[in-house]
């Protein structure tokens, strides 16, 4: 089962492979916000503020999972990026044994990773906490949150990978079913495990790994009946390691994840600047941080969208329809962030509210909220650069721009603006904000300079041929 997508029109083939993607990543937020949501309806804040640290760690692990398959556990998601985008520029360029091998040394690379990961962080759960400023009367619930949740590291990367390689063979709606089995498994066990057993933040965390664990069961299933389009069959020959793929996953993935690695700590360190300045804080950014990544699923859907597409058209040599799928993408997510300001600037306490009763969280939630929504714009545009450069092997300039936006902007005015403004929340959330402002600078650059580069190529064709 794959997908050709590099034909049609455009615009209609980024919105029916992303929507599918979209409906993924929303269930796969539902499914982490129901953490949140129920243990905020059945515990206090100290509780809800375990879930949120935790939950933040787990995310930076996640993405960064991803990312690879788009060492170390926080290199997983990273290096999922680099399975994807092999496996479509294969497909795009009709080399079936590249998909193959592509996908037998994936399977190969992350369960090392994953085992490597489970083990080292285990011995870290209690400096993680530590390092994290965790209020002491969330520290209870944020150990047993991170110990078990990184027990159930092999799940976590087990769907991600899988979610790759169905994405890289241009298959969206697969990985959607997987989570939505996902969702709906975690919504009944944190009902169960934190409302009725009152297990509180432990709860949480073994709803969420036991929810992930039977979404692999059903994925595995489903790929043994044979009509995934995954077929590695029992040969031993497709998982010996091929220093040629090897080298292209990594060469992709690895600065993703370690970009993605980078992002995650400095809203690591933003959360802890704000447990520093008392529980009420860190519930109100951990909070925020929850609704943002709800309408942050637009830009993580067209980075990926943009990725796996571009992958492909690149693959044939469709460099202009590359070209066009960035700009409706960039269209779509701006549109979508203008929306977003808009509702939360005028009315972001009913969101809030959702997830705690205390009025003061929810007066200080409303105040991160008003500068951090602006990041809806300004990140889904430097996102959607990201796929691009990502599908044409460049993934260290999505590397150069998020680091630079970090260091440069992001940490040092979210520091700087806690000590100058201790009695609100708003310079904080604007300080992500202008991190990302530079972000879609430098990408505007490494754009115009590689179609710079693209046309010399372009040239250069046209006289060979022109003389051959």
């Amino acid at each position: 089962m794959e997908n050709n997508l590099t034909t049609g029109n455009v615009f209609k083939t980024i919105v029916s492979f992303s929507l599918p993607f979209l409906m993924s990543y929303f269930l796969q937020t539902l499914y982490g916000m129901a953490d949140m949501f129920i243990i905020g309806q059945f515990n206090g804040v100290e509780s809800t503020t375990a879930v949120s640290i935790g939950s933040q760690v787990m995310h930076m692990i996640t993405v960064m999972i991803v990312g690879l398959a788009m060492g170390t556990t926080v290199m997983i998601v990273g290096l999922a990026m680099g399975t994807t985008v092999m496996i479509g520029q294969a497909i795009g360029a009709r080399k079936k044994e590249d998909v193959t091998a592509a996908i037998g040394n994936t399977v190969v690379l992350f369960f090392v990773l994953s085992i490597l990961g489970t083990l080292v962080l285990l011995l870290l759960v209690r400096p993680i906490t530590s390092l994290m400023s965790t209020p002491a009367e969330a520290v209870p619930g944020t150990v047993s949150y991170l110990t078990i949740c990184f027990l159930g590291i092999p799940f976590i990367t087990a769907y991600n990978v899988i979610s790759s390689i169905f994405r890289g063979l241009g298959v969206s709606k697969i990985p959607m079913y997987f989570i939505a089995v996902a969702c709906g498994v975690n919504i009944i066990l944190d009902l169960l495990l934190i409302g009725g057993l009152h297990m509180g933040a432990a709860g949480a965390a073994l709803g969420t790994i036991l929810s992930q664990t039977v979404s692999v069961l059903v994925s595995l299933v489903y790929i043994s009946r044979g009509k995934s389009g995954i077929t590695l069959g029992l040969d031993r020959k497709n998982f010996h390691l091929n220093r040629k793929i090897m080298g292209s996953i990594l060469k992709i993935g690895f600065p993703v994840a370690i970009q993605d690695g980078f992002i995650q700590i400095a809203f690591l360190v933003i959360t802890v600047i704000a447990n520093r300045r008392g529980l009420k804080d860190a519930a109100a950014v951990g909070i925020v941080e929850k609704i943002i990544s709800i309408l942050f699923l637009v830009n993580s859907t067209m980075l990926s969208t943009v990725s796996a597409l571009c992958a492909q058209n690149i693959g044939a040599g469709k460099h202009d329809r590359a070209k066009q799928t960035l700009k409706y993408a960039v269209l779509i997510t701006g549109a979508f962030g203008l929306l977003s300001v808009i509702v939360m600037q005028l009315a972001p306490e009913p969101f809030i509210g959702l997830f705690t009763k205390d009025s003061e969280v929810i007066r200080m939630g409303a105040q991160y909220m008003h500068g951090y929504v602006f990041d809806c714009i300004l990140a889904g545009i430097h996102f959607c650069f990201s796929g691009y450069f990502c599908a044409y092997g460049k993934s260290w300039i999505s590397f150069v721009h998020n680091v630079a936006a970090i260091l440069c902007a992001r940490i040092p005015l979210a520091y700087l603006a806690s000590i100058y403004f201790p009695d609100t929340l708003l310079p904080m959330g604007l300080a992500t904000s202008t991190g990302s402002l530079l972000s879609v600078i430098i990408c505007g650059f490494f754009f115009l300079w590689m179609q710079r580069n693209l046309k010399k190529q372009n040239n250069r064709k046209e006289l060979l041929n022109h003389y051959a």
